[in-house]
């Protein structure tokens, strides 16, 4: 039964600090002021919670139907040719949502099958999810399966045809309120949150958040359920379903009984990603899968370079990942992946990760490689896994021998590769990555990307990037065009100002009392903690 309090928007506070608000975007200051004011805000989010569930349920859609829960929607590619729409929610409501999220996924968690491998809920510390659950286990839970040994076994590999655009939030809202106790709220609330997601349609979950992950696996829970009830064996990963059948007849039959399922609650079967496989040649498809056989990138791809630089024992995690390479030559396996039609996702962005562990130059040798023009575009599927990982090295001073090479090479791509900067989310990891140093090249093109760009999370990239060169003449611009500027824009560009000294400070306090009805969040009443004055406080405690 869900019962939310406090520590459930606490915990998703924490959570958001250490792994972000979006896992399709670049780590966001935000973050870190949500992780740092984790006590004030869940305070705020809890009573504001309380609230909404005095009230009727009607009443409480009512409310929140008047409220403004700003988002944006942002272009992120998948694969090598699509594309996807990712959602960057307000970090306050993003953080809501979680903590609303943190408190259903522990009311489902017993609901769900053992046969489930995705997002399981985590028993450590502020972690959301198990992260030694993956899709590699759940491939490799397959493969064990007794049924595999039947003679005529058929195994069918299928997945959910656009399986978050295509959520019903009637149905999902109907599943979560059968976890819920009798008049809670807790249901519209999420139903009215992601209606406003979604610019009002009734489908759709926003993508790249913890809680949409969630609220995928309750709506998922009873379909699973009616699997098991057939007396099916199978097992899934998110949208990815695995069945194991006794014969072809079996295999249908199963089919026919999971489409029928989906279809319950509007979703359907992806037809041209169905396949259907003898045991044979699905143990011999999963171990390419996995790379079993594969010596030369075995070793890397079983290391877990999962890094919490928040952990007690940072440093000694940071040298034990570092001598783990010692073994494996990862310029070696780079140049294979360059050779291929196409590079191995789970390898590249091993390799991005991998990065920040390596010694200078052996680093600034595979950032070459990475983002050579040449190669790039057969890596755009890992644009993002190859810019984290850049960012990595660029950020820490161990690298300082190489930033003049790296720099060099980041320089080269806006003229060299335009089409890979066109997605919001590939030119918001670039931005991250350029703003350490200014250049002539840079200068003109963030005041390019700026005065272009529609995207107010792109632009508010751009005045990070000022900030860090410590940009007078664009500090000076954009405090000019205060009233113009989006709420994401102004907390960013307050934040900078204290790189700017008197000019900084007095566009601070000519501007201070505006914001108590700049950033109001529609619900706060009168002298009572804010979300805006929590950040407020936040960058002047930062200085």
């Amino acid at each position: 039964m869900i019962s939310i309090n406090n520590e459930h928007f606490r915990r998703a506070a924490l959570e958001i600090g250490q792994s972000g608000e979006n896992d399709t975007l670049p780590y966001d200051i935000d973050a870190s002021f949500i992780r740092d004011k984790a006590e004030e805000l869940s305070e705020i989010c809890f009573r504001l919670f309380q609230d909404i569930d005095a009230r009727r349920p009607q009443n409480a859609a009512r409310f929140l139907n008047e409220l403004t829960i700003g988002s944006e929607r942002l272009l992120v590619p998948v694969g090598s040719h699509g594309f996807r729409i990712t959602t960057k929610i307000n970090p306050f409501w993003n953080l809501y949502l979680n903590g609303l999220g943190f408190a259903i996924a522990e009311a489902n968690e017993g609901n769900r099958s053992d046969r489930v491998h995705s997002y399981r809920l985590s028993t450590n510390g502020n972690d959301l999810f198990d992260k030694t659950r993956s899709w590699r286990t759940y491939k490799e839970a397959t493969i064990q399966e007794p049924a595999l040994e039947n003679d005529g076994c058929v195994v069918v590999q299928t997945d959910i045809s656009s399986f978050y655009e295509h959520i019903y939030h009637h149905r999902l809202e109907n599943a979560v309120d059968d976890l819920a106790p009798d008049n809670s709220t807790v249901a519209t609330q999420i139903d009215r949150i992601l209606s406003k997601l979604s610019s009002g349609r009734s489908f759709g979950l926003p993508v790249g958040g913890q809680c949409a992950r969630v609220l995928a696996e309750v709506l998922m829970t009873p379909i699973d359920a009616s699997l098991s009830d057939a007396g099916i064996v199978w097992h899934r990963f998110v949208d990815d379903f695995t069945l194991i059948c006794n014969s072809q007849q079996d295999a249908y039959a199963a089919l026919s009984i999971l489409s029928n399922s989906l279809a319950d609650y509007g979703l359907s079967l992806n037809r041209t990603k169905t396949t259907t496989l003898s045991a044979k040649h699905y143990r011999e498809y999963i171990a390419v899968q996995l790379g079993q056989g594969d010596e030369t990138t075995v070793a890397l791809r079983e290391l877990d370079l999962h890094f919490d630089p928040y952990s007690d024992a940072a440093q000694a995690q940071y040298e034990e990942l570092k001598k783990s390479f010692d073994a494996i030559d990862i310029q070696f396996l780079l140049e294979l992946e360059k050779d291929k039609s196409q590079p191995d996702a789970f390898v590249m962005a091993q390799i991005g990760r991998a990065l920040k562990f390596q010694k200078p130059q052996v680093a600034a040798q595979l950032c070459a490689t990475l983002l050579d023009p040449n190669n790039l575009d057969s890596f755009r599927a890992s644009w993002s896994k190859i810019l984290r990982g850049v960012y990595a090295v660029r950020a820490n001073e161990e690298f300082e021998a190489v930033f003049e090479q790296i720099d060099d090479l980041l320089d080269r791509l806006p003229a060299a590769t335009p089409h890979l900067l066109m997605p919001e989310a590939n030119t918001l990891h670039f931005l991250r990555a350029i703003r350490f140093r200014r250049t002539e090249a840079r200068g003109r093109f963030v005041r390019q990307v700026y005065d272009q760009s529609p995207s107010s999370s792109v632009r508010r990239a751009c005045i990070d990037c000022w900030k860090h060169w410590k940009d007078r003449a664009s500090f000076m611009r954009l405090r000019n065009q205060w009233q113009n500027l989006s709420t994401d824009e102004q907390r960013m560009l307050w934040m900078a100002a204290g790189e700017f000294g008197d000019d900084g400070t007095h566009a601070r306090n000519q501007l201070r009392a505006t914001l108590a009805g700049s950033w109001r969040l529609g619900f706060e009443a009168n002298n009572a903690a804010s979300f805006g004055g929590c950040y407020r406080d936040w960058v002047q405690e930062n200085g």
